[in-house]
């Protein structure tokens, strides 16, 4: 008891700090969302997300490589699909030369130990902005699964070390875990989205992909029908635990900071990696704070991803990656 013990004798000091600190921060931790695009020497600022770009895949490919100089080791890869190639039944993403596919190998070709994850859901190619096949007001469910299937087995075909549906549909991931077993590919893993709200933090990350849902008749205005209520707790865990029956390797929370207490329960919960994704929003806020002056953006920074990892993140799926290593030096 006081005075024989008193806690502020770690903290005195930087060094104390350092030695007794419990989280840390490394490149290791990181899963580094790289926005594609069709094209040659494209490297588009998103609007809403300074400092963040769509690529082309040239660009990609030098991305990549100063990635890997950096000590980050693992990628999420989107693509923005071209209007013309979108339709209900997601055609595109099944096309072994698409966008996605190419994205994939030119990851690989420029530096082949970059763990590959790629998005896998309908979005990017739907005429709808929805991430599942729409009939008659409904997202079917076991219909876009299979669809989702294929598309995982194009993306191992191409070389991805792990596919992960970011969709929400019941059941898909025991479905996309036979499909890839079938076609021989036991080895490829599937971190699951297995905790994705419908949030409004997710706006820019729409603007970067032009995946919002679309605003006519007989199509669902959001994804609340398939994203889960952000108002729920318990069904985080259930859903959690079903995806890591059915397969999966890794599990995601998404969004990260508003939902710490999430990320902690399913990591009380399950024996597998639990990932994190620090979304648009979160970042989009940071960065404007920051520009006005309102926040120390790097200290604010690395504040909220030691609240990510402290609540139990593994892995962090962050577009502050390259801001982390360069202050981390």
């Amino acid at each position: 008891m006081y005075p024989l013990i008193r806690n502020r004798r770690l903290r005195q000091n930087e060094s104390v700090r350092r030695l007794v600190r419990e989280t840390i921060i490394t490149p290791d931790d990181f899963l580094v969302p790289l926005f594609v695009v069709e094209g040659k020497g494209i490297k588009e600022e998103i609007p809403s997300m300074p400092n963040y770009h769509r690529m082309s895949l040239d660009l990609l490919h030098t991305e990549v490589k100063d990635l890997w100089q950096m000590g980050l080791c693992a990628v999420l890869l989107f693509v923005k699909v071209p209007d013309g190639l979108k339709d209900n039944q997601g055609t595109e993403a099944l096309n072994p030369e698409g966008l996605m596919q190419r994205a994939i190998k030119t990851v690989k070709d420029a530096c082949p130990d970059m763990l590959v994850m790629t998005d896998v859901a309908l979005d990017p190619y739907s005429s709808y902005g929805h991430d599942g096949i729409v009939a008659a007001g409904e997202i079917l469910n076991d219909e876009t699964s299979e669809v989702l299937a294929e598309m995982s087995v194009s993306h191992a075909q191409a070389g991805a070390d792990f596919v992960a549906p970011s969709d929400m549909m019941d059941g898909r991931i025991l479905t996309i875990r036979e499909a890839l077993e079938e076609e021989g590919f036991q080895n490829t893993g599937i971190m699951s989205y297995s905790a994705k709200y419908a949030s409004a933090f997710y706006g820019p990350f729409r603007d970067a992909l032009d995946s919002a849902p679309v605003d006519i008749e007989n199509v669902p205005k959001d994804k609340k029908t398939y994203q889960m209520d952000p108002a729920n707790r318990f069904e985080a865990i259930r859903e959690t635990q079903m995806d890591v029956d059915e397969g999966a390797d890794i599990v995601m929370v998404k969004p990260g900071l508003p939902y710490l207490d999430i990320v902690r329960e399913i990591k009380n919960e399950v024996d597998v990696p639990v990932a994190v994704y620090q979304v648009s929003g979160e970042y989009a806020m940071l960065k404007a704070a920051a520009e006005k002056g309102w926040l120390d953006h790097d200290t604010v920074m690395m504040e909220q991803l030691i609240a990510l990892k402290r609540a139990g993140a593994n892995i962090v799926a962050s577009y502050f990656a390259k801001d982390v290593v360069r202050l981390l030096g």
